[in-house]
């Protein structure tokens, strides 16, 4: 490692991907970064834009019960994710390990680290500590691997989330996860573990993968128990003891399908693995049938949770149609399945973006929204789903906040996905109604956003940006004339020193 992280810390985070990938794979990490390339592939255009990655991972262990996080990154970085985390409702601290120069030139860090992950791992208070290195630890090499598994019976995990190798933080979500995953399951496989709580013996259960709205698990367990089945605690988990709940199942359904160390830890405990999710009339009943040939349930019992299920999903669709065109895009990793659910209520949607990347969990979607007339872009850019809500027009555009910000300067009725529509029941007939109420809603409004564009045209952007003035600024007569003259001759002059 001598030399090597001074060139990532010289660097520093703004060194650009391919000099912190070099210097992370020259300092040891080929390994970590190969795994990270190959779980999370990158689009065309090399990723999408979106907040730090890391966010995922500290968001899914300060979510879990008795589970200390520590982050290892540079200040600036570690401020921004605290905060943020706090933002989204965080209720404990977030452990910091700093570091300079000499700290990783001299392996310093890695030393600060374990004393602060042996101070930390507290067996009364703690069940696992997280160590997450952020983008100049990785590039420098620093060996998490080399952390105890262990400590008074707390588990240590350590996980490299650097920018430069995971796409988006909805990914990073599925690095921590399957790490998780991946310790719970060698646990299991080495003997007893600790009983999970809420456990109904014999009854078979199906493992959900991805962050759900918390009514969903439940209407999910309404339209599997005519089948005999019920829900398995869910990926990422709220407590530790929920992971061998979830190994236990008898099929794990990869409701977001980008969750790709998760599912591989799924099927290295031999359970088989379902796409898709119950959107709608035909996605619910897809859906529900891939579950019971998971499950290995005779036809009979597949029927009658159909029967039971698709009926009242059908009558809210039917009583709240809609008819509008609307765009979707989002970084959550829903955005085809609520494309999906806005086709069968009434809706065209010519557009689908996701920052995620295509995966064979989401081919059903994918093939279905496509024969609806649906473009759907896996790894879109903010470029790419504005260019599209901008082409289309539409009357509901629902997207980023950069895309909301473009679409209402348009005055098109735009709605932030993760605020609005994550935050609402997507499955089962809760689903079906809520979607007309946001369409609905927000596109009622169009006609106003029109007058507004028009009464405010030219304030607040270009010249007309300020505070302070009564009309639109006007500049002064043959000002921009001069200030073209100034700077041809400032140019012409140092083209002379030049030469």
């Amino acid at each position: 490692m001598d030399g090597l992280p001074t060139l990532a810390e010289s660097s520093g985070c703004h060194g650009g991907r391919e000099t912190m990938l070099a210097a992370a794979q020259a300092a040891g990490k080929t390994e970590v970064m190969a795994r990270l390339m190959a779980d999370y592939p990158r689009g065309p255009h090399d990723q999408p834009q979106s907040m730090c990655p890391a966010f995922g991972s500290l968001r899914v262990g300060l979510r879990m019960k008795r589970t200390a996080t520590i982050l290892s990154g540079s200040a600036c970085c570690v401020y921004g994710l605290t905060f943020t985390s706090h933002f989204y409702g965080a209720r404990r601290s977030v452990g910091y390990v700093p570091f300079n120069s000499e700290t990783l030139v001299t392996g310093k860090l890695f030393e600060d680290i374990r004393d602060a992950v042996r101070e930390t791992a507290r067996p009364e208070d703690y069940d696992a500590v997280v160590v997450i290195n952020l983008c100049v630890p990785t590039a420098s090499g620093v060996p998490l691997d080399l952390l105890p598994k262990q400590i008074d019976g707390v588990r240590i995990i350590g996980i490299d989330v650097p920018g430069f190798g995971v796409p988006t933080h909805a990914e990073a979500k599925d690095v921590l996860a399957g790490a998780m995953l991946r310790y719970a399951r060698q646990e299991a496989e080495a003997g007893p573990v600790a009983r999970p709580k809420n456990l109904v013996e014999g009854e078979p259960t199906i493992a959900l993968i991805g962050e759900l709205f918390p009514a969903d698990p439940m209407g999910i367990a309404a339209l599997l128990q005519p089948m005999g089945l019920s829900v398995a605690p869910q990926t990422p988990s709220r407590e530790w003891r929920d992971l061998y709940a979830a190994l236990d199942c008898v099929a794990a359904a990869a409701v977001h399908p980008f969750y790709t160390a998760s599912i591989r830890e799924f099927r290295a405990a031999g359970r088989p693995i379902v796409p898709s999710g119950p959107v709608g009339v035909e996605g619910t009943s897809a859906w529900l049938e891939a579950i019971g040939r998971a499950a290995n349930l005779p036809a009979a019992r597949i029927d009658l949770a159909r029967s039971r299920a698709l009926p009242a999903i059908q009558g809210a669709l039917a009583a709240s149609p809609i008819a509008a065109r609307v765009t979707v895009s989002g970084y959550e990793g829903s955005e085809l399945l609520v494309a999906r659910l806005l086709i069968e209520a009434g809706a065209e949607v010519p557009y689908a973006g996701t920052a995620c990347p295509r995966t064979e969990w989401s081919e059903p979607d994918r093939a279905w929204l496509e024969a609806h007339g649906c473009h759907v872009q896996y790894r879109a850019s903010l470029e790419q789903d504005v260019a599209a809500m901008e082409q289309v027009r539409p009357d509901l555009a629902i997207g980023t906040t950069p895309l909301v910000q473009r679409g209402k300067e348009l005055g098109i009725p735009s709605l932030y996905f993760t605020n609005m529509v994550s935050a609402r029941p997507l499955f089962g007939p809760a689903g079906a109604a809520s979607m007309a109420a946001i369409v609905a809603a927000q596109t009622r409004g169009r006609e106003r956003f029109g007058r507004m564009v028009s009464f405010f045209e030219g304030v607040g952007t270009k010249d007309g940006a300020g505070y302070g003035f009564t009309g639109k600024p006007v500049d002064p007569p043959g000002f921009r004339e001069r200030q073209r003259k100034l700077r041809a001759a400032k140019a012409k002059a140092e083209e002379a020193v030049g030469t």
